[in-house]
């Protein structure tokens, strides 16, 4: 199925804005960076990618043939020459910063690359963005895990306290403060708009990260094993990869168009019946895929981990109407039917479009 014009601006966002508008995004070797810059190609961008080659036997920036949609650049945001030689060759309008060291336990092992990457990275892409004459915008995505975790019941909202026990956690609510350092010191002066994303956790056909309970789900049940699931009874905001990405294109519409109201910090997170536990959303993935998959419980000595994690986006859904189209159970139906499809040969590239496509075709 084709995007078909008009499908996506009935839905907000804009394809006349994204038509041939110069976008910079790094972190499009990643797994959200690599569904982010197929959705700008399809929506008529022209799109360079900035990040580090892919880590890991698989990937979704190989699989779905991403670095053929896009001008790819390999580069490490911590390299200041190099970041500033690849956006002044773009010339960008918008910044999108996904580039990250992602995993909440790999920051445990190396923490001063995750601060640096995190940190000194995002500094650094903001640097160069405000002497960049041709960027109006700048979005920077963190995380849900920005915020001083203290279990409660209800959602985060986005003037909530900032903390992080690990280093992950902590290194994103660094980059929030990175990022209103600039924009209020620095960008505002420039008439550039600068806004930060905090997401839920995200699934998705794709993703081949260690440690995340999707594609170690699938890599066990595809080598007919159970899944081992550690924190079961954690709970956590979980969301197709496209509902929060569909957010960052409106956000970033706005940005250009509405500097004063837009700029600030957004929540992406999922409606109250999406915030399940782990062992719920692995008794889905096996239902979901069936032929024998399954999963046990497993006791791990490893680092701390938040228990109870949700966000409040009522902010994204009033100002800017932006609401899960997916939900749960359907976001977990997609995530299955992308990597049962790959298992059967499908093409990754034909099948990540189609559901784009058919994302954008939905109705709220």
């Amino acid at each position: 199925m084709e995007l078909r014009n008009g499908s996506v601006e009935d839905l907000g966002v804009s394809r006349t804005f994204w038509k041939g508008r110069r976008v910079f995004l790094t972190g499009h070797t990643g797994f959200k960076g690599g569904w982010l810059a197929l959705i700008l190609e399809r929506l008529g961008a022209e799109v360079t990618g900035y990040a580090l080659d892919p880590e890991g036997e698989r990937s979704f920036f190989v699989d779905a043939r991403v670095g053929r949609r896009v001008d790819s650049i390999i580069g490490d945001v911590r390299d200041l020459a190099a970041l500033e030689a690849a956006i002044t060759r773009a010339r960008p309008e918008v910044v999108l910063h996904l580039a990250a060291q992602s995993l909440v336990l790999t920051s445990y092992e190396r923490p001063l690359d995750t601060f640096s990457t995190n940190v000194i990275g995002t500094a650094n892409v903001l640097e160069v963005a405000r002497a960049t004459p041709s960027v109006r915008a700048a979005l920077v995505v963190t995380s849900d895990k920005v915020y001083r975790n203290r279990e409660w019941p209800w959602g985060y909202r986005e003037n909530d306290e900032l903390g992080g026990h690990d280093p992950y956690s902590s290194s994103k609510a660094c980059a929030e403060l990175v990022t209103a350092s600039y924009r209020d010191s620095f960008l505002s002066g420039r008439n550039v708009a600068v806004a930060s994303a905090r997401a839920g956790n995200v699934i998705g056909g794709g993703d081949w990260s260690a440690n995340r309970i999707v594609p170690d789900f699938v890599r066990a049940t595809m080598a007919s094993r159970p899944l081992g699931v550690r924190n079961a009874g954690s709970t956590r905001p979980w969301q197709h990869v496209l509902e929060p990405l569909e957010g960052y294109l409106l956000l970033a519409e706005r940005l250009v168009e509405d500097r004063a109201r837009f700029q600030g910090a957004w929540n992406f997170g999922p409606t109250p019946e999406a915030v399940q536990s782990v062992g719920r959303l692995a008794d889905d993935l096996v239902k979901a895929w069936g032929d024998g998959a399954s999963w046990s419980g497993e006791r791990v000595d490893q680092p701390h981990e938040a228990g109870l994690l949700t966000l409040d986006a009522s902010r994204a859904r009033r100002e800017l109407a932006w609401a899960p189209r997916l939900g749960y159970e359907r976001g977990v139906e997609w995530t299955v039917s992308w990597y049962r499809a790959l298992a059967r040969g499908a093409d990754a590239d034909a099948t990540t479009k189609a559901q784009i496509d058919e994302y954008f075709a939905l109705t709220s």
